[in-house]
C-alpha cells in the first residue's frame, strides 16, 4: 500500500507548527538567559530547526513565522501581558506564571490577536499540544482555558458572536 504525499498545506501547516514550537522554546530561553533575540535567531536558526539535537530530531520550520512569532511576541508585550493577565486566576499574575508556560501564552496571545489569518481554534490546540509535550495537565488545562477564552474575546465573530 501506498501513501499520498503530504499535500502543500499539510506541509506548510507542520512547518508552521514546527515555529511555534521553536518560537516557545526561544521566548523561554530569552526570558530566563536573558539571550538577546539576534542571538536568539542565530542558534535556533542554525542549530535546532530542522536538525537533530540531542537525539531529537526537530522538524523543518517555517523560519519567517518563528521570526513573526518572537518578534511580535516582544514588540507587543506591553499590551499582551496585561490581556492574558486578566484571563489568569485572581492572584497569580503572568510574571508568577512559570517561564515555560509563560512563553506559550505569550506566543498564543500573540497569534490570536495580530494573525488573523491562522483560524483562532488552530491557534488555541496548536499552544495546548505545545504546552502538553512540557506541561503538567493542570497547566496544560490553564493555558487551553485561557487561550480559549482570548480567541472568543479577540475574534468572537469564529466563534459566531460579534468580538467584545
Amino acid at each position: 500500500m501506498t501513501r499520498a504525499a503530504p499535500s502543500d498545506e499539510a506541509r506548510k501547516a507542520n512547518r508552521r507548527g514546527a515555529a511555534r514550537l521553536a518560537a516557545v522554546q526561544a521566548l523561554y530561553q530569552m526570558d530566563i538567559a536573558s539571550t538577546p533575540v539576534n542571538e536568539i535567531y542565530a542558534e535556533f536558526e542554525s542549530h535546532w530547526i530542522g536538525r537533530e539535537v540531542d537525539g531529537s530530531q526537530y522538524l523543518p520550520a517555517e523560519a519567517a513565522f518563528f521570526r513573526g512569532i518572537v518578534s511580535g511576541v516582544l514588540a507587543e508585550q506591553r499590551v499582551l501581558d496585561p490581556m492574558v493577565d486578566r484571563l489568569l486566576v485572581a492572584g497569580w499574575p503572568l510574571k508568577r506564571v512559570e517561564a515555560l508556560m509563560r512563553a506559550v501564552l505569550r506566543a498564543g496571545a500573540y497569534e490570536l490577536s495580530a494573525r488573523g489569518d491562522v483560524p483562532a481554534r488552530v491557534v488555541v490546540s496548536e499552544y495546548v499540544d505545545i504546552a502538553h509535550a512540557f506541561l503538567d495537565g493542570d497547566e496544560t488545562g490553564m493555558v487551553n482555558a485561557v487561550l480559549d477564552q482570548l480567541a472568543r474575546n479577540l475574534r468572537g465573530a469564529e466563534f459566531g458572536k460579534a468580538a467584545g
